[in-house]
């Protein structure tokens, strides 16, 4: 009672009492939320995967590697022999433009950069961090399909990534090749299928090639 004889006055309204349990969830729930914001936002599912720059030329792999049919090779020349899977240089693209399309606004690009000798600069898709050593060619040679990593880019009018790249990526291919393996002389087959389940028909290409891709942190980080 106050000192007139009246009841009690509250300083607060009823409704504040739920404040509290309020402020004790959120208090229990937001640094929950901010480590998943962040990681969320931090993973490569979230920021590399569906990268597709734009190309100083319009080169469309749909229709050179899926209608055309040209070998990844043809324009990637080292892929099975050195590390760094080469950008092609110019004169590949004009063993054929010097014929075919000489006039086509899409390819005054290349002919600039033909005629001044200056690169044409490509935006690179797959960019790994430079503390990060990996090797096409040891990959290649041992029946790592290209669109084991890369997809199937004979589809992409623009190239894209499809995998994370990321360190457990590549562990969880190196613990358990099985099913990315395939014959070297079908690496670059993008529609090719194994004649069985891919993990048994991996198995069996791992064994008889004597494959054993290593784990050791130093194998990436040189």
């Amino acid at each position: 009672m106050d000192s007139d004889g009246r009841g009690a006055r509250f300083l607060f309204p009823p409704w504040t009492n739920l404040i509290r349990p309020l402020l004790g969830i959120v208090l229990v729930t937001a640094p929950a939320y901010l480590v998943l914001l962040v990681w969320l936002g931090g993973s490569p599912k979230t920021t590399d995967v569906g990268y597709e720059p734009v190309q100083p030329v319009p080169f469309s792999h749909e229709l050179h590697a899926g209608e055309m049919g040209l070998d990844c090779r043809y324009c990637h020349t080292t892929v099975d022999q050195a590390a760094f899977a080469a950008v092609p240089p110019t004169q590949t693209c004009m063993n054929c433009h010097a014929q075919v399309r000489i006039n086509s606004p899409k390819l005054i690009s290349v002919r600039e950069s033909y005629a001044t000798g200056r690169a044409i600069p490509w935006v690179k898709v797959h960019d790994l961090p430079d503390y990060v050593y990996f090797n096409h060619s040891a990959h290649v040679v041992r029946g790592v399909a290209c669109v084991s990593c890369h997809g199937r880019v004979d589809r992409m009018e623009l190239v894209r990534q499809v995998e994370t790249l990321s360190m457990g990526w590549c562990l969880d291919c190196h613990r358990k090749p099985d099913p990315h393996l395939r014959p070297p002389e079908l690496v670059t087959a993008m529609d090719w299928t194994p004649p069985e389940d891919p993990a048994e028909y991996g198995r069996k290409l791992r064994e008889a090639r004597a494959i054993a891709p290593s784990v050791d942190c130093s194998v990436c980080h040189r």
